[in-house]
């Protein structure tokens, strides 16, 4: 590190699981950028100054649970849908003017690792009300698919699905419909948490876990063995890393090979 290194971070609390460090510093490795990722626990209080202070000194990074909203509500120049959605996950500043941009790239991830468990058409079922699932309903508005929502408050899933239907236009559905299942809770961050969804959906044929654990997620395991195309969240997080790398670097070409492998050498 030089006093030309540039900073980048990933600002949420938790924020040791992380593994966009170990991902995005493989990436600075191989392309010889001379830039450092690193993991910041903060308070929602944190998060302007810290991403102020990031961005200008040519830096920038990533905004994780539960600090995806404050972010929205910092940058000054946020995305379509980091307006219509209310959550940031990346951001870094124009050096025309210094401003602060902000971007969702996890849609981008979501779709992606969709599109490699070869999702088929249909409705999706959702677990979660959080930052994630505002991102996954922004997801489901791009594809043209209907949405149920699962919550351990049926009022907050109810609202949610009232939400997505009047702010994106996403049509709401029932359970017994959906044909992916999508967890964007926390659970599966500790061993032996329970299942975030069960078998609210018969014909489901595809499972994606945005949590990623070592050996995968318990809850990706089950969806396995009952013969669905399951996956833990680990190819989320290498799609909307190598995303924000784009908004980072537009110049480079996101080592997305490299980035994956760091992701499944961290996990096992």
């Amino acid at each position: 590190m030089t006093g030309s290194t540039r900073v980048f971070a990933v600002l949420g609390d938790p924020v040791a699981h992380s593994l966009s460090p170990a991902m995005q510093n493989a990436a600075f490795r191989l392309l010889g950028i001379n830039a450092v990722y690193v993991p910041l626990r903060c308070s929602p209080d944190d998060v302007p100054g810290l991403m102020a202070s990031l961005a200008k000194a040519g830096g920038g990074g990533n905004v994780t649970i539960p600090h995806k909203s404050v972010a929205a509500r910092t940058v000054s120049r946020p995305s379509s849908w980091v307006r219509a959605i209310d959550a940031c996950n990346t951001f870094w500043s124009d050096g025309a003017d210094g401003s602060l941009i902000g971007d969702n790239t996890d849609i981008e991830g979501i779709l992606a690792a969709l599109d490699r468990l070869e999702a088929p058409d249909g409705p999706w079922l959702l677990a979660g009300t959080g930052g994630s699932s505002r991102a996954v309903a922004a997801a489901a508005k791009e594809r043209g698919v209907a949405l149920a929502v699962t919550s351990r408050e049926t009022a907050r899933g109810l609202a949610f699905s009232r939400w997505a239907e009047t702010a994106l236009g996403v049509r709401a559905t029932e359970p017994a419909a959906c044909r992916v299942l999508i967890n964007a809770t926390p659970l599966g961050l500790v061993a032996g948490d329970r299942d975030p969804i069960t078998a609210e959906a018969p014909d489901a044929e595809v499972a994606l876990d945005l949590v990623y654990a070592r050996g995968e997620t318990g809850w990706v395991r089950r969806c396995r063995t009952r013969g669905l195309r399951a996956a833990d969240g680990r190819e989320v997080l290498v799609r909307q890393g190598a995303a924000a790398f784009s908004r980072w670097f537009p110049a480079k070409h996101p080592p997305i090979d490299a980035m994956r492998a760091a992701v499944h050498a961290a996990l096992g």
